[in-house]
């Protein structure tokens, strides 16, 4: 039954790849992919498959129903792009300026369609049923997750598996890790209010600036002494809004900062020092201070058991690709909601491009290697079939 799979995967390879290329020429922004949503849906129209629209505005649930008892088994992946210039010179390279798929949502679309339109024309081989997550909305908080988890996404749904093809990783490798496997993310914007001055005297004013330079050097400290050495946590200040005058001094200022966590208690912590912090600040500089504390997404935590059984099965299974463990990964992952609902898997996928040089996600010269594709249809694949075998047991 794999092996046939994996004939018809490898028979429609091209196939991917041309969707790739169509999705990549024609990326959209998130919460704004209507035509790359009615692209999804259009293409199951005359497939047997059942297709419901408008799932958290606009995701796609698409139900592969085996017609007979078993378990269900989700799988996701996202769908928009980032307002990114590209600038890989690619000759599919994106026709909507300003707007690029720098981190590969292209290629999971691409790859899940033509999947799932052969797990439809296999389901007479497995049982339960196979629910495909098309996500919008990944990149920018409050992501598209949650609202197709409150619109009912998962009801049913016993475990979910999710991919990220990765750039930065070898391609011709599948990875894998149990446990906490992608930081959380917080934002912050803190306002720093004193009182404006000419600066020749300063004793008659209360200097933001320097206020402001203070919360940047004490919070390195949260990081350096307020975690356990052996959590992972990251502070960074994007932007410090303090222009003048070089005579004047600021009456305020804003500082803008990122918040990252391998495991949300250490997210955790990191909030309530910075609050901290900032309380302090008033006390000692006589400033007031107006923050701002948005929690993004939390860590993301791949279950040990299912996380373990993907990847034995992997590694077990008949299939041109290596398997091996990775470290964390520090980005950020909204397929953490799908994981605190149920018991979930994230892998990767290598996809470093074979020729010239290699560029992290979110870079305008951003690309992968094509043959990602079908080894993310195969892993994925092999791992639905044995799922749905009939067999409960996933030890």
């Amino acid at each position: 039954m794999c092996e046939k799979l994996i004939q018809k995967l490898t028979e429609k390879e091209s196939k991917m790849i041309e969707i790739r290329r169509y999705l990549h020429q024609h990326p959209e922004l998130s919460f704004k992919e209507e035509q790359t949503s009615k692209y999804i849906a259009d293409f199951y129209q005359d497939k047997d498959v059942t297709i419901e629209e408008g799932i958290g505005e606009r995701g796609i649930k698409i139900t592969i129903d085996s017609g007979r008892p078993g378990k269900t088994l989700a799988i996701r992946a996202d769908f928009d792009a980032l307002p990114i210039e590209e600038d890989t010179g690619l000759p599919f390279a994106s026709q909507n300026k300003g707007v690029m798929h720098a981190c590969g949502h292209d290629a999971h679309t691409a790859y899940m369609l033509v999947l799932a339109e052969t797990l439809a024309e296999m389901k007479d081989h497995f049982t339960g049923k196979v629910v495909v997550i098309h996500q919008p909305a990944e990149e920018v908080p409050p992501g598209g997750a949650i609202g197709m988890i409150k619109d009912g996404v998962l009801e049913g749904v016993d475990h979910v598996l999710g991919v990220h093809v990765m750039s930065t990783m070898e391609t011709g490798t599948v990875y894998y890790r149990p446990g906490y496997v992608q930081t959380g993310r917080a934002f912050f914007k803190l306002k720093v209010i004193g009182k404006g001055g000419h600066g020749s005297s300063p004793h008659a004013a209360n200097d933001a600036i320097v206020a402001g330079a203070e919360f940047v050097s004490s919070i390195q400290t949260v990081v350096s002494r307020r975690l356990n050495p052996f959590e992972t946590g990251v502070i960074t200040i994007g932007s410090f809004d303090g222009k003048g005058q070089f005579n004047v001094i600021k009456d305020h200022i804003t500082i803008e900062g990122d918040v990252r966590g391998l495991t949300n208690d250490t997210k955790r912590t990191i909030e309530k020092e910075i609050k901290r912090i900032t309380n302090g600040l008033e006390v000692m500089y006589g400033v007031t201070c107006e923050l701002e504390y948005q929690d993004d997404y939390p860590a993301l935590y791949n279950d040990p058991e299912f996380t373990e059984y993907v990847g034995k099965k992997l590694k077990n299974a008949d299939l041109d690709f290596d398997v091996a463990l990775c470290e964390p990964q520090p980005p950020s992952e909204d397929f953490a909601y799908y994981a605190q609902e149920r018991p979930s898997a994230f892998i990767y996928v290598g996809a470093a491009p074979e020729d010239g040089e290699m560029y992290p996600h979110h870079h305008p010269k951003f690309n992968i290697s094509e043959k990602a594709l079908l080894t993310s249809a195969q892993a994925v694949g092999t791992v639905v079939l044995d799922y749905l075998k009939g067999d409960d047991d996933h030890e």
